[in-house]
């Protein structure tokens, strides 16, 4: 692997000539520029990363932090982010939350110290309060993902409310007046815009759902199946349809109803916020609302990288619609007597 000396003399300059190219520090003569460049592919030269940063006071370096492991949501989040990071030339770091304030703090620290050029991140419960500040104080970019906030920083988020609305509102349409909702973990932005959506939808339809069909399945599709089945065992008429607000939950409840022999649309209508990959191959297939993962991704990427080249302007909320996929587990066909 050849040296920065190297280069040098393959292209007939000085070696601080070659380091403002490879480090952009100062403008080169177009034609002296191509031949160090072409003498770092002849030399097969690579720049040291660390050396870099400490010119350029910057890493090439995004960071990223999530509840990887919660929901799978995510994966297909983390690869939009990481995809559009490579191709404006930044790695991406990558660390789990776990959803938890108290592992986002100690995680976004390490990222910090790592001196990553930016950060996005999908803030856990009470995130605002105390890993938003640590970030900000630091000077360090950053972006929030996925969930919403008062913090004065840019952010990306799906449209939470409408959606929902509407799948609610959808129900309610085709003749179901006991509608039950399995709602999101307590304390995240997306959850209250959810369930507001919920509301709404259900008191423009002159309807009110009964406190027992309105449980909390936390995010997760264990306590959405723990949920569900409480739900729907209860002896009071139980739910002729039901809402979950994430794909988690949505797995839960399935499952939970399979317990109880209950088929879907034809004993239950159910339909989701969130949908999956491969929705449309279960059987029946669901009804939910989608949203643009790939467009999120970029779009918090593109936000980032103008905060590190130096824009300054007020803080920016992009919230991205989501597509309503009507599929069948809805019944469009109202609910069964007797039910």
């Amino acid at each position: 692997m050849g040296t920065m000396a190297d280069v040098a003399a393959a292209a007939g300059v000085s070696i601080s000539t070659v380091s403002h190219v490879v480090n952009e520090t100062r403008r080169v003569d177009p034609r002296t520029r191509d031949a160090v460049l072409a003498a770092i592919a002849s030399t097969g030269y690579r720049r040291n990363a660390l050396a870099t940063a400490l010119a350029t006071s910057r890493s090439g370096v995004l960071a990223l932090s999530i509840a990887a492991g919660r929901n799978p949501y995510f994966g297909p989040l983390m690869r939009a982010v990481e995809s559009r990071a490579s191709e404006l030339g930044y790695t991406l770091m990558m660390g789990d939350s776990h959803d938890d304030t108290d592992t986002e703090k100690g995680l976004v620290g390490s990222l910090l110290d790592r001196r990553v050029d930016g950060l996005i991140m999908a803030p856990a419960p009470l995130s605002e309060r105390e890993t938003v500040p640590m970030i900000r104080s630091s000077g360090t970019p950053l972006v929030l993902i996925d969930r919403l906030s008062e913090a004065d920083v840019d952010q990306v988020a799906s449209e939470g409310a409408e959606p929902v609305a509407r799948l609610t509102a959808h129900l309610a349409d085709i003749g179901h007046e006991r509608i039950g909702v399995l709602t999101g973990r307590p304390g995240i932005q997306s959850t209250a815009e959810r369930i507001d959506g919920f509301t709404a939808a259900m008191e423009r339809a002159g309807l009110r759902a009964a406190p027992r069909h309105v449980r909390c399945g936390d995010s997760r599709a264990d306590e959405a199946r723990v949920q569900t089945l409480a739900m729907f065992r209860a002896r009071a008429p139980r739910p002729t349809a039901l809402v979950a607000l994430n794909n988690e939950m949505t797995v839960g409840a399935m499952r939970a109803l399979r317990e109880l022999d209950l088929r879907v649309p034809h004993d239950v209508a159910l339909v989701a916020y969130d949908d999956f990959e491969w929705s449309d191959l279960f059987s029946p297939g669901l009804t939910a609302a989608a949203q643009d993962v790939e467009t999120i991704g970029r779009r918090a990427v593109d936000l980032l990288v103008e905060r590190i080249d130096g824009f300054d302007g007020a803080r920016r909320v992009v919230r991205v619609p989501t597509t309503f996929h009507h599929r069948d587990s809805c019944g469009c066909e109202g609910p069964r007597a007797g039910v």
